[in-house]
């Protein structure tokens, strides 16, 4: 992990990040879901700039190019991108109750099982606790739970979501300790 870097998103970096989320859901996904769920998972996932705006969004880049995306959320929404209207609710979280968001986790397929994933969680979970939250919640797709898992994240509902019924699992963790 010593040859990544990482920083907050800019407005400018939108088109680099909506290229790395659709190669992760196109590929990554493979193996997990259905053709048809692949397809139908880009319209659950992908950007919201609502966490980039917010300042919670981080890249991970090895030397100038970007290889993962991802962030942490103080607003109700759990999942989801802009273009996903029925899935967001921008309304505060309140940290003395609530669990954070973790967001829009996303590995460029080429830099997958190099700890860039680790490295997202690392830093949404430490500024999230700076900001006040003892736990995080995240919406794992099925490629995505491992990671989770080994990270310390327990499942906590299952779902399907959409038309091909794409499964989601919600899982929880909290800071600092055991869920």
């Amino acid at each position: 992990m010593t040859d990544f870097t990482h920083r907050l998103a800019t407005l400018d970096d939108l088109p680099e990040l909506r290229a790395i989320m659709g190669l992760a859901i196109a590929q990554l996904q493979r193996g997990f879901l259905s053709d048809a769920q692949v397809e139908a998972s880009a319209s659950v996932m992908g950007l919201d700039t609502q966490l980039v705006e917010d300042g919670t969004y981080f890249i991970i880049e090895k030397g100038r190019r970007a290889v993962g995306c991802g962030g942490w959320s103080k607003r109700r929404t759990l999942f989801g991108g802009d273009h996903s209207k029925e899935q967001r609710d921008p309304g505060l979280l309140d940290p003395r109750h609530d669990p954070a968001r973790v967001r829009a986790m996303y590995t460029h397929p080429d830099f997958v099982r190099q700890g860039v994933g680790r490295l997202l969680l690392r830093l949404c979970e430490g500024a999230a606790g700076a900001a006040g939250f003892a736990r995080v919640e995240l919406m794992a797709t099925l490629s995505g739970e491992p990671l989770y898992l080994s990270a310390g994240y327990v499942p906590v509902e299952r779902i399907e979501v959409g038309e091909a019924r794409v499964p989601l699992i919600r899982m929880g963790k909290a800071l600092g300790g055991s869920a």
